[in-house]
C-alpha cells in the first residue's frame, strides 16, 4: 500500500515530467500547392529513312533516322497540408510568465476601452493580447512563435486536372548506327540533324573487299528502362557501282602531287564520265585548293579543265 509520502513523490514526479515535456503550441495549418505531371511512355519507335532507290547506283547516300515516342501525359494539382507548432522549451517560461501577466492585463484593459469606443479597436489589441497572455501564463506551453515553428506533413491531396496524348518526333542526333557490310560490322554516327552520310569511297568501306560489298544492313537500337526500340534497313549495292568503286577510289586517293595538270584533268573528267559527278566536283575543288599558293599552276589547271573536260570552275576564295 502506498503511503502519503509516496503518493506525494509520485505526484511531484508526474508534474515535473509534464513540466519538462510541455505541450506544443499549435499554429495555423499551412498549405502548399504545386502541379505535378506524369508522363507514361505508350509507344517508342525508331525509323530509318534510307531513301530511294533501295539499290545504290551512286557511292553516297544520306540516311535519316528518327526517334518517335508517344506519351500519355497526366497533370495533377497537389496540395500538401502541414501541421505547425511551437515546440516547448521550459527555460522560456522565465520571461514568458511575467510577459503573459502583462499581456492579460493589457488585453482586459483593451476590451474595457473597446466597449467605450464602440468596438473600434482591432482584434490584435483585444483578443490576441489575452490569447498571448494566457499562453504565457501556462507553465506547460510556450507562446506562439513563427520564428521557432516546426511542421509535420499532415495530408497530401491530388486532383487530376488534365490528361492528353503527346507525340514526339526527334532526329537520332549524334547517335550510333550499326552497319554490316562485306561480312564485317562497324559503327557510324549521325550528325546533329540525325543524318548518316554513307560514302562507299570513304573509310571504313574502302577497307572492305569491294567484290563482297553487295549489301549494307543498317540498324539502330535504343533502351528506355525496360523498353527496347529497334529499326533496320537494307541497301543493295548494284553490280555496276561495285565495278566503278575501285577505279574511282584510285582516281580520288592516288597521290595528286606526283601528277601533272593533264593527269589532274583526266581524273576529274573520268569521274564525271563514270557518272560520279559529286565526286568529280569534290576532286576539282581539292585540286584548286592544292594550287592556291601557285597562281600560275592554278590558272593552267582551270584553263585545261575548261578546254579538255568542258568544265568551268573557279577558286571559291576569289
Amino acid at each position: 500500500m502506498y503511503t502519503s509520502s509516496n503518493l506525494r513523490l509520485i505526484g511531484a514526479a508526474l508534474c515535473g515530467a509534464l513540466f519538462l515535456s510541455g505541450c506544443a503550441n499549435q499554429l495555423p495549418q499551412r498549405s502548399e500547392h504545386e502541379e505535378r505531371v506524369e508522363r507514361k511512355l505508350l509507344d517508342h519507335q525508331l525509323q530509318i529513312d534510307a531513301g530511294e532507290p533501295k539499290v545504290l547506283e551512286l557511292p553516297q547516300r544520306r540516311v535519316r533516322v528518327h526517334d518517335q515516342k508517344s506519351y500519355e501525359v497526366t497533370a495533377f494539382e497537389v496540395t500538401r497540408r502541414y501541421d505547425r507548432y511551437t515546440p516547448y522549451q521550459a527555460w522560456r517560461e522565465i520571461y514568458e510568465v511575467p510577459m503573459g501577466a502583462v499581456a492579460v492585463v493589457a488585453g482586459v484593459g483593451a476590451n474595457i476601452l473597446n466597449v467605450v469606443l464602440l468596438g473600434s479597436l482591432p482584434e490584435t489589441a483585444t483578443r490576441d493580447w489575452i490569447s498571448y497572455g494566457m499562453a504565457g501564463l501556462n507553465p506547460f506551453m510556450n507562446v506562439e512563435s513563427n520564428g521557432r515553428a516546426e511542421q509535420n506533413l499532415a495530408s497530401i491531396n491530388e486532383v487530376q486536372r488534365d490528361r492528353r496524348m503527346e507525340y514526339i518526333n526527334l532526329p537520332w542526333s549524334e547517335r550510333p548506327v550499326q552497319v554490316k557490310a562485306g561480312g564485317q560490322e562497324f559503327e557510324l554516327l549521325t550528325d546533329s540533324t540525325g543524318v548518316l552520310r554513307l560514302n562507299l569511297l570513304d573509310s571504313p568501306f574502302t577497307e572492305q573487299d569491294i567484290a563482297r560489298l553487295n549489301m549494307l544492313q543498317l540498324s539502330v537500337e535504343d533502351r528506355l528502362g525496360d523498353d527496347i526500340a529497334r529499326a533496320e534497313a537494307t541497301l543493295m549495292v548494284s553490280h555496276t557501282l561495285r565495278g566503278k568503286l575501285r577505279e574511282a577510289h584510285d582516281l580520288i586517293f592516288d597521290d595528286l602531287e606526283g601528277d601533272d595538270v593533264a593527269q589532274w584533268v583526266h581524273r576529274v573528267k573520268r569521274l564525271s564520265d563514270l557518272g560520279l559527278e559529286e565526286e568529280a566536283s569534290e576532286l576539282e575543288q581539292s585540286l584548286i585548293e592544292l594550287t592556291r599558293n601557285d597562281p600560275e599552276l592554278q590558272d593552267a589547271f582551270l584553263k585545261a579543265l575548261l578546254k579538255d573536260a568542258g568544265r568551268l570552275a573557279a577558286d571559291p576564295a576569289n
